[in-house]
């Protein structure tokens, strides 16, 4: 048995517009953004970039070589597959690490700082750990050799089938692939579509647990049954953060549908690859379906939240009602004692007590203030919304 290649990739929304910067920047260290030029330079010499071409197979996608002879493609919808050939059987999962580190260490802070610019990420997203998908490509491999490699890296067996061009063993992380006459093109298209098909899904359903992350956290604002008025910003406040990340994410679930239609337009012209992916009993409608589900998952999670918006800003009028009435008590109080003193005197004069009186109102006046805000602020308004009963997604 020879171990010839190892794979390993990650998928993010991209379109032809970046691939075209990200060209610009590995090719020449150029951009029309406002970056740091230094920072630039450093991350591309950290690439140790050596042929570099722009090509078209479907999807355009850029091809760059490293000196550490690690082949690099990244297409235009932002799948990024990189191709380790200096492999063998003994050292194998130290080469693993070694096109993992140059992965995690050196292309993902690079395409980080240059795209550092317009919508953020949101930080529930931002600090997700992700789990690649390893492809293992073996010549001359039989079945107990690839069982044996799978007991070495994972005990769990999810699905294996053989035919007269390949033989594949996959576990959860690793897929171990036996080429018996494929060409290594075809055998890398599969693994291509594997990987984008994995964080396409992947993403989806980090996106249907930040649902239910994000739902109880909105439960937990609208289950304090009373609030006081001094927690209604703070309790707003946080609504509007759970908003703004709502909004963030939604956009991101609403692009995946273009791409998911690309791909199996793609796929399904090719009559190697179509072949493949049935074999392994993948269907796109699956994808489509569930990236459907999603969208009405946020759909609701957004008319949930601006819901509890609405009433909270409903509690925040009732303070602000409140406030004003308070000092309209004040501002009356001063003035039915400044009539007074005009009933009471026949003309102004300016007496030592007439300064003690004015001082004294004042004081009066401020503390009067005093009282009323904290009674505003301890008072307890009511939290009023339709109760529901708790269902499985």
């Amino acid at each position: 048995m020879k171990i010839s290649n190892v794979y390993v990739g990650g998928w993010f929304q991209r379109t032809m517009l970046q691939l075209t910067e990200i060209y610009d920047f590995l090719r020449e260290t150029k951009t029309k953004l406002e970056l740091d030029h230094d920072k630039l330079v450093e991350y591309r010499k950290a690439l140790e970039i050596g042929k570099i071409d722009y090509s078209v197979a479907g999807e355009e996608y850029i091809e760059f070589t490293t000196a550490s002879m690690i082949t690099v493609k990244i297409f235009e919808d932002g799948l990024i597959v990189l191709n380790n050939t200096n492999v063998s059987e003994n050292t194998l999962f130290n080469d693993i690490d070694n096109v993992t580190d140059y992965y995690e260490n050196k292309l993902s802070p690079a395409f980080s700082y240059l795209f550092s610019l317009g919508a953020p990420v949101p930080k529930e997203l931002a600090h997700i750990e992700t789990v690649y998908p390893y492809f293992v490509v073996c010549d001359g491999a039989s079945h107990d050799d690839l069982s044996e490699l799978l007991s070495r890296t994972e005990k769990q067996k999810y699905f294996e089938f053989d035919n007269d061009k390949y033989d594949v063993v996959r576990g959860d992380k690793y897929y171990f692939i036996n080429n018996k006459k494929q060409s290594i093109k075809n055998i890398e298209k599969f693994i291509e579509e594997q990987i984008f098909i994995r964080e396409f899904k992947g993403q989806l359903h980090r996106y249907l647990n930040l649902h239910r992350i994000i739902w109880e956290k909105i439960d937990k604002v609208k289950e304090n049954t009373n609030v006081r008025g001094s927690e209604i910003v703070k309790f707003t406040s946080k609504l509007e953060g759970y908003a703004k990340t709502i909004t963030l994410i939604d956009g991101r679930i609403k692009q995946m549908s273009t791409y998911i239609s690309t791909r199996e337009k793609i796929a399904k012209n090719d009559k190697e690859l179509a072949e493949f992916l049935a074999i392994s009993g993948y269907r796109y409608e699956t994808l489509r379906d569930t990236l459907d589900y999603i969208k009405s998952l946020w759909d609701m999670t957004k008319n949930y939240v601006s819901n509890a918006q609405k009433l909270f800003e409903g509690i925040k009028s009732d303070v602000t009602s409140s406030s004003v009435d308070s000092l309209t008590i004040v501002t009356s109080m001063g003035v039915g004692a400044s009539i007074i003193g005009l009933l009471t005197e026949s003309a102004p004069e300016f007496t030592v007590f007439g300064v003690i009186y004015f001082f004294a109102l004042a004081f009066l006046g401020w503390i009067s203030t005093k009282i009323l805000s904290k009674i505003s602020s301890r008072r307890k308004y009511e939290v009023s919304d339709i109760e529901y009963d708790k269902n499985i997604d």
